[in-house]
């Protein structure tokens, strides 16, 4: 039998790599995971070659979790631009660990209910953390992942703070002709943001979302070097909010519709591309049994 599971990435609010404490949104590009038990292989298959040591420690996982010995194969495919800062290894590890867990309890080897979402949150984390995909643990990123909508979390902690529907606007991602490892990104540059990213974050838990995520893409850009004029273009064409998600390359904008035409124009101006995506208040679900 086929499980077929849809995670979600995500855009930031708040980077917790700073402070420890971070923010972000579901989104609606996806990483989709197929699983199907086999008599004893294991096989790992992705687009475009994409490495699968994140897939293969988060089967490992779940199989010793149960202490089940079968073969299984896992295929993904995704929508989601990697190593981007839109958390395309929270959605995957959130999406492979679901399929995985699934699939074992559609065939009698698991018991119904044996593990609860944040048993599968925490699984996919632990997974992404010995991959080396991650600094934190990202449990912001795996939360608004796996939940949809917005979460505001202690990453340190694992402890959700606030979790909400997020407001139904239009998303536009600009993605330059770069990639971005975030497990590469100079931490202690990042540390020096602490006192200007927990004004940020009091503004997420205030409620001024787009105050907090524009202050804090913002932030980051400067640190990490990236382009603050990127999101400014946004800001001055009539987004609502714009900064860099996650350590980038990737600037997230929430633009009303009135202004979808000219943040897209000006953001076109720039080397790279556009994508146009919505948020995403669902999560991750398993899409198909066959």
């Amino acid at each position: 039998m086929n499980v077929t599971v849809r995670s979600p990435g995500s855009a930031t609010v708040i980077n917790a790599i700073s402070t420890g404490c971070g923010s972000a949104f579901g989104i609606g590009l996806y990483v989709t995971a197929e699983a199907s038990l086999k008599p004893s292989k294991m096989e790992f298959k992705t687009e475009k070659g994409v490495d699968t040591t994140l897939m293969e420690i988060c089967v490992r996982n779940v199989m010793e979790k149960f202490n089940v010995e079968s073969g299984i194969q896992i295929q993904t495919s995704s929508t989601l631009p990697v190593a981007s800062g839109l958390s395309s290894s929270s959605a995957t590890s959130n999406a492979v660990v679901m399929a995985t867990y699934h699939a074992l309890v559609d065939e009698g080897l698991v018991a119904h209910e044996s593990l609860n979402d944040h048993d599968i949150i925490n699984m996919a984390i632990d997974a992404s953390l010995e991959a080396g995909v991650t600094i934190t643990g990202a449990f912001d990123d795996a939360t608004a992942s796996f939940f949809g909508g917005l979460t505001i979390t202690h990453n340190q902690k694992r402890d959700i703070l606030l979790m909400q529907k997020m407001e139904e606007q239009n998303i536009l991602i600009y993605m330059p002709n770069r990639k971005s490892l975030t497990a590469q990104s100079d931490v202690a540059r990042m540390k020096l943001l602490a006192p200007w990213v927990k004004l940020a974050f009091q503004e997420a838990l205030r409620g001024n979302i787009y105050h907090a995520l524009t202050l804090n893409g913002i932030l980051y850009s400067a640190a990490l070097n990236f382009n603050t004029e990127i999101a400014l273009d946004a800001l001055d064409s009539g987004a609502l909010a714009a900064g860099l998600s996650g350590t980038g390359p990737s600037f997230v904008a929430i633009v009303p519709d009135s202004a979808m035409d000219s943040v897209e124009e000006v953001w076109s101006l720039h080397p790279g591309r556009v994508i146009s995506t919505e948020v995403d208040n669902v999560g991750t679900e398993v899409v198909d049994h066959e």
